[in-house]
């Protein structure tokens, strides 16, 4: 796989049992790649390797007098030079292409797991731990990737040359031969320590990403309330935190440099002293001395690739642990999305329902007749919220096993189709709506049926004026607003135009099943009421779900449905209920406690006239 070459076609099913099964996996999957490495990486070691045994073959042809020796010694640096530069040109290139490589099969694997779960996600793990895994954990995670084969090449320089010196300079190299194992072990106790205080900064820098997200997202709603400087004074503390912690784990870090230093240094004198006095003593050569001091100072480098594989893993076990954490997540007691490759398509059009399905809740009883225009009341918003979720093919994870079976469509459960073929059928435009930055045209490059232009869907949705308020803010030579831009989840614009842009975006896809929660919430009664209006004649002869309680679009609905205590408690129009329902009257006019009281004991009346009725019916007839 090489950069150009990305996205995958398919990330695979990753390993995620653990932190440490997860990077094996990855590394299994890149094994063309890693052998890439490793072979530039040996290439290049393997020159380093050989410079003390040239240098030592130089200095004996110079004290033997050797023209024609020194030349071919010459030609030997020269070769390994070209080695040196050409293996460590590639080894960059193909561990670069490792480490992205790597990093965009765990970031394509995030995201399919982030559309998969959909709202649920966050429900599961906090946002900003989502951001943190999709950013720092990830690079950490290709870190360690790619520096597998280039530690790998460098360990097997190192034993070249302790091998090459026992049969070069038997003498000498044994003292190298022992000493070099000290030095590649001699950080091990203090790894289990860097390791810790590893974990605790990423912990740390975790919940500060989590505290940064969340005051960014609800900044408008800070600095409402006085709360801007009290959010700020949180974070501050928890950076601080963060850089306290960073600080300790860069001590115990730079003190596993030091001894990476400081140790070969102590064999590089050993090393002097002992061969000068097996110098003196007649039993090494002055060239075997020199290639000795050439093999434990050239060793410095490949062995800070030892310090470099302990870092790398130490940093990326508990960022794999926590990625495998996020792509374990699944539905409880719900079934894994069907594939979507090539071998599998077939199956998944096959289970796909006919056009002009009806919607049916079996954990609420709702039915949406297809091809109408139903509204649902709740009094929970929250539980509102979870019938729109769960309307979208998102079952809750929890609670009763009636709220996590599966809405059907036609008689199609949503989560058995393919996830694609679902959300073709079903769209959910949640109350909080997100606007992506780029233009106006781009927020409309949605998969969509083409029926619906998106002049249409502005229009619908009564965008006029902002239409105007981007064409105003827009760059001179801009003039069309479909060019305007937007600003990051559309920040410049007020809430009640962020909510109709959202909705003409939501029209312009012509779903089957189009389901809207609270679209109008943010806007004033006359915009709202020509939104109805704009909602039921584009909508008109397809399936269209809202969840509201305004009486300006119950009253446009072709059928309106009373949820209460999480089943449905009555059907009708908005009139009919308005009239003979005490209780949705009482959500829908926003009565008082005591007023809603009173409802729901004439409710139970009405229910109790109702059982008696039927009961007189039965005595009659029988």
């Amino acid at each position: 796989m090489q950069i150009s070459d990305l996205p995958y076609p398919d990330p695979g099913v990753p390993d995620v049992r653990s932190g440490p099964r997860f990077l094996v996996w990855l590394g299994r999957g890149q094994l063309g790649g890693q052998v890439r490495s490793l072979c530039w990486g040996l290439v290049h070691f393997c020159g380093i390797a050989g410079l003390p045994y040239a240098v030592g073959l130089g200095v004996d042809a110079v004290v033997r007098r050797d023209g024609t020796g020194l030349l071919l010694v010459g030609a030997l640096l020269v070769l390994i030079g070209v080695a040196i530069s050409v293996g460590d040109a590639m080894l960059h290139r193909t561990a670069v292409t490792n480490w992205i490589t790597a990093a965009a099969r765990v970031q394509q694997l995030l995201a399919r797991k982030t559309a998969e779960l959909g709202s649920a996600l966050t429900r599961r793990v906090a946002a900003g731990e989502v951001v943190a895994v999709s950013t720092s954990d990830v690079e950490k995670i290709g870190w360690f990737v790619e520096a597998v084969s280039r530690f790998l090449a460098a360990a097997f320089a190192v034993v070249a040359i302790c091998v090459g010196l026992l049969f070069y300079a038997p003498s000498i190299g044994v003292v190298v031969a022992i000493g070099v194992p000290v030095l590649a072990l001699s950080v091990l106790p203090l790894l289990p320590r860097a390791t810790q205080r590893a974990d605790i900064q990423r912990e740390k820098a975790g919940k500060a990403t989590e505290l940064a997200s969340d005051t960014v997202a609800g900044l408008r709603v800070l600095r409402g309330i006085g709360g801007e400087e009290l959010f700020l004074g949180r974070y501050r503390e928890a950076s601080q935190e963060v850089r306290k912690a960073a600080v300790r784990s860069a001590r115990m870090w730079a003190l596993i440099s030091a001894i990476q230093v400081l140790l070969p240094g102590a064999l590089l004198i050993i090393v002097v002293w002992y061969g000068s006095v097996l110098v003196l003593d007649g039993r090494l050569a002055v060239g075997e001395l020199v290639a000795a001091f050439s093999a434990v100072a050239t060793m410095l480098y490949p062995l800070r690739h030892f310090e470099e594989i302990a870092m790398a893993y130490s940093f990326s076990r508990p960022s794999a642990q926590r990625a495998a954490g996020v792509l374990s997540l699944t539905r409880t007691d719900a079934p894994e999305p069907a594939a979507t490759d090539a071998g599998t398509a077939g199956t998944a059009a096959a289970q796909a329902p006919a056009p002009g399905g009806d919607l049916y809740d079996p954990a609420t009883g709702l039915l949406a007749p297809a091809g109408r225009f139903t509204a649902v009341v709740c009094g929970d918003p929250d539980l509102a919220g979870r019938l729109a979720e769960r309307l979208g093919g998102h079952p809750a994870d929890d609670g009763p096993a009636a709220d996590r079976r599966s809405v059907l469509l036609g008689g199609v459960a949503l989560d058995e189709l393919a996830l694609d073929t679902a959300r073709t059928l079903v769209l959910v435009q949640d109350k909080d709506p997100v606007l992506l930055s780029g233009t106006l045209r781009e927020l409309f490059a949605v998969p969509a049926s083409g029926a619906v232009e998106p002049g249409a869907a502005l229009a619908a949705a009564q965008c006029g004026d902002v239409l105007d308020a981007l064409l105003q803010s827009a760059p001179d030579g801009v003039d069309d607003p479909m060019d305007a831009r937007i600003t990051e989840r559309g920040r410049s614009l007020s809430g009640g135009q962020r909510q109709r842009l959202a909705l003409a975006r939501s029209l312009a896809t012509d779903p089957e099943v189009l389901v809207l929660d609270e679209p109008t919430s943010a806007v004033d009664s006359h915009t709202e009421a020509r939104i109805a209006d704009g909602i039921t004649a584009l909508r008109a002869g397809r399936t269209t779900v809202v969840l509201a309680s305004s009486p300006l679009l119950l009253d446009r609905a072709d059928r309106v449905v009373l949820i209460h205590e999480g089943a449905v408690a009555a059907t009708g129009t908005h009139r009919e209920l308005l009239h003979g329902e005490p209780l949705y009257r009482a959500v829908v006019t926003r009565e008082t406690d005591e007023e809603q009281r009173v409802a729901r004991m004439e409710l139970t009346r009405l229910e109790e006239d109702r059982l008696d009725n039927a009961l007189t019916e039965i005595e009659e007839s029988a």
